[in-house]
């Protein structure tokens, strides 16, 4: 895992936790279209479901209604790719399909990912209030917490579900006003980013 931290390459396999995919299921209204990145121990179920090597997530199409991500937080140096591949496809899938896309990322508000993908693009952010958050590993809660907070950033345009829905699980804070502006360019957004 990364974020400015140390990157554990050990296992790609870390899975989203029982409660994050009920609340997942829940805004998007029972069920999961896509995940572009499960593993094998995965229990998020999606109806199409892209695992590499036989599928890469990033390759293949993502024209689905409802997208739930988890993405590998490290770095992928044999297909020379980081979460921000992964975050870009999400902003690319909501603006280009009209796709409502969660994804469960590490907080790193500081990184050009961030500031590129998530705040000028996402509508809304939950920053979760498990400070440590125990993914599943291989498919069991190992009891080990990840070394980084954690939030469930949100592309679509139904705010007030994703609020009633994750209210529970962290702080969830309207972006809209930052959608489609550009970093830098608007001096009132300045201080949001440095």
């Amino acid at each position: 895992m990364s974020a400015g931290r140390t990157v554990n390459t050990f296992s790609q396999s870390w899975g989203t936790p029982h409660k994050y995919v009920k609340a997942v299921k829940e805004v998007f209204g029972g069920k999961i279209g896509l995940d572009p990145c499960t593993n094998k121990y995965s229990i998020v179920n999606a109806e199409v479901e892209y695992c590499l090597p036989k599928h890469d997530g990033l390759k293949e199409s993502w024209d689905f209604q409802t997208i739930y991500i988890n993405p590998p937080y490290g770095i992928d140096k044999a297909r020379g790719t980081t979460i921000k591949s992964w975050l870009a496809r999400c902003a690319h899938a909501h603006e280009e399909y009209g796709s409502e896309v969660l994804a469960l990322v590490p907080v790193a508000v500081n990184t050009a990912h961030w500031k590129k993908y998530v705040f000028t693009k996402a509508r809304a952010i939950c920053f979760l209030y498990d400070t440590r958050l125990r993914f599943l590993e291989n498919g069991k809660d190992s009891g080990k917490g990840a070394p980084m907070a954690c939030a469930m950033i949100y592309w679509g345009k139904n705010y007030q579900k994703f609020f009633d829905v994750f209210i529970e699980h962290g702080a969830v804070v309207d972006i809209s006003n930052l959608m489609n502006s550009h970093v830098g360019s608007d001096r009132r957004n300045l201080k949001l980013f440095y």
